[in-house]
């Protein structure tokens, strides 16, 4: 599985270029954090599609070294809705937090060594449940899930 560092470079890094659209391996990884970036605002729409187009009916024909997820990505007045992009939890220091620390961290409370999340902020959070695998942090502790602290975006 490739590492969400990649995801939040790449992100990121199109932003700050001003590229209005870009490419990313299809994993459900890379799927699950975009969507969530869909939900909250931060981008504009999902694709899936080839490498050189967003192209839905193409992404069936190829095989899967050449599937894509293409993300359009949102600005305002000129300026990108994402500023940065983090990574919390690193392969060699995972972040996990219970319900209670969640909380402390979406009510502006510090947890572990993670701040708490600002005004516009998300924390993005990999539970064990099939069903809701990827979620927001504040979408978490509504459905009562625990897990890993991927990335933070604002």
């Amino acid at each position: 599985m490739p590492l969400p560092h990649d995801l939040c470079a790449r992100v990121q890094n199109a932003f700050r270029a001003r590229h209005h659209k870009i490419a990313v391996d299809h994993t459900t990884q890379n799927l699950g954090i975009l969507s969530i970036l869909l939900r909250t605002g931060f981008i504009s729409n999902v694709t899936r599609g080839t490498i050189e187009s967003p192209s839905p009916t193409d992404f069936l024909r190829v095989g899967e070294a050449q599937r894509r997820i293409w993300a359009e990505l949102k600005y305002r007045d000129d300026r990108p809705i994402l500023s940065d992009m983090e990574l919390i939890s690193r392969p060699s220091r995972r972040i996990f937090m219970d319900i209670g620390e969640l909380r402390r961290i979406c009510s502006g409370r510090r947890a572990q060594t993670i701040k708490p999340l600002g005004m516009g902020e998300i924390a993005v959070v990999r539970t064990k449940s099939k069903e809701h695998e990827w979620l927001e942090a504040r979408e978490a502790l509504q459905l009562n899930l625990d897990g890993e602290v991927i990335c933070r975006a604002r």
